[in-house]
């Protein structure tokens, strides 16, 4: 893609701070965008702010937690009223909610609902009569887990999966009136997701036990998203593994599932063998 082909354009970031967002946003400003970028912490979004300026562009800080319906609204004016015009949203924010089934709480479900579902949904709902005066571009970061699911790792997925399912209605709802709907699905890309707690608290001592031979750079990722936005593809899915696992997840669940219960009973079966000498924590297939 043409390292100019936002030029002139304004984009605007959710969950900003790090990782995918705030290389997302960093991707676009280098390709001629302004951007607006999102999140919680003020103080790291000044800091991607700092560097976008620094690529020539204009940028803007909008604090947002997306669970606050009417913050999305305001932040989505203020884009508008700041900037001039919204061409360009990515509804990124989210963070991984973990644990059985029997463990997890109600509160621990809405909790992981209200970021990945319904603040995504909130995001699109509030920035699409923008985008409709731009024929603009929307896109939705989901994930592999929303094609293929592990043990522990039920919220997560099936938070995903909802995004997939707003995606793809979207994408229908918008036909015709110029704007497109891109739900993107990454698989393993170094981010600060795994160090983010069930309640949404960032914890820079936690362990990422995802596999890092898998781990796609940052960077890399956001080019091949921002790739995908640009023309215009309604889902994009990403990291050979990540195809491959979503593939199988779609295609061959059975085999999935006997993959999955199988590893699951060696792992239990190693716990035993290590407690009588030192315990140890492996990677998981997710964070």
């Amino acid at each position: 893609m043409s390292k100019q082909d936002f030029a002139g354009l304004v984009a605007w970031v959710t969950g900003a701070t790090a990782g995918i967002g705030r290389c997302v946003a960093l991707e676009l400003a280098s390709r001629g965008a302004n951007a607006a970028v999102s999140g919680r912490r003020e103080d790291r979004l000044r800091e991607v702010i700092r560097e976008i300026e620094k690529l020539g562009r204009h940028g803007l800080v909008v604090p947002c937690d997306v669970t606050d319906e009417s913050a999305v609204m305001f932040a989505v004016e203020a884009v508008a009223r700041d900037l001039g015009r919204v061409d360009v949203v990515v509804a990124n924010a989210g963070f991984g909610v973990s644990g059985r089934v029997e463990q997890l709480e109600a509160a621990d479900w809405r909790r992981q609902f209200e970021t990945n579902v319904i603040g995504l949904a909130m995001t699109a709902r509030y920035a699409i009569p923008e985008l409709k005066k731009t024929r603009g571009r929307l896109a939705l970061v989901g994930s592999v887990s929303s094609m293929v699911s592990v043990p522990g790792q039920a919220a997560y997925s099936a938070s995903k999966a909802a995004v997939r399912a707003i995606g793809q209605t979207l994408s229908m709802e918008l036909h015709g009136t110029g704007v497109s709907c891109t739900t993107i699905h990454p698989g393993f890309v170094a981010s600060e997701i795994a160090q983010v707690d069930n309640q949404g608290r960032f914890d820079g001592n936690r362990k990422d036990k995802r596999p890092s031979k898998l781990m796609w750079p940052t960077e890399k990722a956001a080019r091949v998203m921002v790739d995908a936005i640009a023309r215009r593809e309604r889902e994009y899915v990403f990291t050979v593994h990540g195809k491959v696992f979503g593939f199988l997840g779609r295609h061959a669940p059975g085999l999935m599932h006997f993959a999955n219960t199988r590893r699951a009973a060696q792992r239990s079966a190693a716990k035993h063998v290590k407690a009588d000498t030192a315990p140890t924590s492996g990677p998981s297939l997710h964070e």
